[in-house]
């Protein structure tokens, strides 16, 4: 399989363990990051074009992914 990017460890590099933690610890942030993970795979599959899409679905995706890594990322702030 090749490298999928964007993985939430590569976002937050510096946040690696505070992840691991959250994603053990908290059951809304492992929820937050397994969606984020699902739909980060599906824009892969689609840039990739092993699932082809059109633009307005692709542009959803993306939207939908920037979205959750903000909450992530609010999180990981707090």
């Amino acid at each position: 399989m090749s490298h999928t990017p964007h993985e939430l460890h590569e976002e937050f590099p510096d946040k690696a363990d505070r992840i691991s933690e959250l994603k053990a610890s908290d059951a809304h942030f492992s929820r937050l990051a397994d969606d984020y993970h699902e739909i980060n795979r599906a824009i892969h599959r689609a840039e990739t074009d092993v699932e082809p899409t059109d633009d307005l679905h692709m542009a959803e995706m993306r939207k939908k992914r920037l979205h959750l890594k903000d909450q992530i990322a609010g999180m990981l702030a707090a």
